[in-house]
């Protein structure tokens, strides 16, 4: 009987924020604004870092990947998410929900290992800095850049050929703005246990191994800047690795704020918890990718100084 009530599910239907058409022209504003913030940011990042030869350096290089990394994440989900803003249809079909759900997972698995390889490239610069351009060569850093994307669209193969061959019984409706892989699961009609240990093991993998080398990359940078006996050589010391540590901040503190807060229990509160989530996973989909390149550029005169660089040479080419 369980065999013959199953259905093929040829689309779903992304919920998004349907129940609350008040909160949609709003949203649908920030985030178009906030989606171009991280084009022009991002495609600034790679413009500079690609033109200017004195950006041609492992932690540019690792720079360029994460920004060129947040443009594709994006971009895998924005541009349906606006979409469905001006449409009273709210639908991706099946294969596109797996090309979205692989590209979002590849794209968060690459985030973690980038980000723990430029922690690493921190790390060399300051605590072994006669030593940088032997340890951090040409050699090197590909390899590591090109390894972190290998290892996250691995992983993302891995956990969305998992999900996408379960079967669906017909109920389609997914509670979120994105195919995101806890909500799809939810409405398979079939034991998933597997895809919750693959699940977990991937998070000890791209999360915590992760985590934990950039906590102990920078436990020694700490100390070895501590050790420095002007306050002005601390000052310029750490002034090189604050922008990264801000990234990892935010990146982190969303995740764990994202899965380790607490669920309500009561079926009222439940609903104000799902809204809460969708905002947060927006926030974690949309403003920490268009924060990093205002935080780097801000925090960096090395990123200013090319882009003055660049359009200076614009303006000079022009008026010539």
């Amino acid at each position: 009987m369980g065999k013959t009530n199953q259905s093929s599910v040829t689309e779903f239907v992304l919920l998004g924020l349907s129940g609350y058409p008040e909160l949609e022209a709003i949203y649908f504003v920030l985030v178009l604004f906030m989606y171009l913030v991280i084009l022009l940011g991002n495609g600034v990042i790679i413009i500079v870092s690609v033109c200017d030869s004195h950006l041609h350096t492992p932690m540019y290089f690792l720079l360029s990947n994460l920004s060129f990394l947040d443009i594709c994440y994006t971009s895998s989900s924005i541009p349906l998410f606006l979409s469905s803003f001006l449409t009273t249809k709210k639908t991706i079909s099946f294969s596109g929900c797996g090309v979205q759900m692989f590209l979002s997972f590849a794209m968060g698995a690459t985030e973690c290992v980038l980000l723990s390889m430029m922690a690493f490239d921190r790390y060399v610069a300051i605590c072994n800095p006669l030593r940088y351009p032997i340890i951090m060569s040409k050699n090197s850093y590909v390899p590591m850049a090109a390894g972190s994307w290998i290892a996250g669209g691995v992983n993302s193969m891995l956990q969305t050929s998992l999900a996408m061959q379960l079967p669906f019984c017909g109920d389609n409706v997914i509670n979120h703005f994105t195919c995101e892989i806890l909500a799809v699961l939810k409405l398979a009609c079939a034991d998933i246990s597997i895809n919750v240990i693959s699940m977990v093991v991937a998070n000890m993998i791209f999360l915590v191994v992760p985590v934990l080398f950039i906590f102990i990359s920078y436990v020694f940078i700490l100390s070895t800047i501590l050790r420095i006996p002007s306050s002005e050589g601390r000052r310029k010391a750490f002034s090189t690795c604050s922008a990264h540590l801000t990234v990892v901040i935010i990146f982190y503190g969303t995740i764990l704020f994202m899965y380790a807060k607490p669920k309500a229990k009561d079926s009222s509160g439940a609903d104000k918890v799902q809204v809460t989530d969708k905002i947060i996973s927006l926030f974690y989909g949309v403003v920490t990718p268009m924060l990093n390149p205002l935080i780097y550029s801000l925090r960096n005169k090395d990123v200013k100084a090319a882009v003055k660089n660049i359009l200076c040479q614009k303006c000079f080419s022009g008026g010539k």
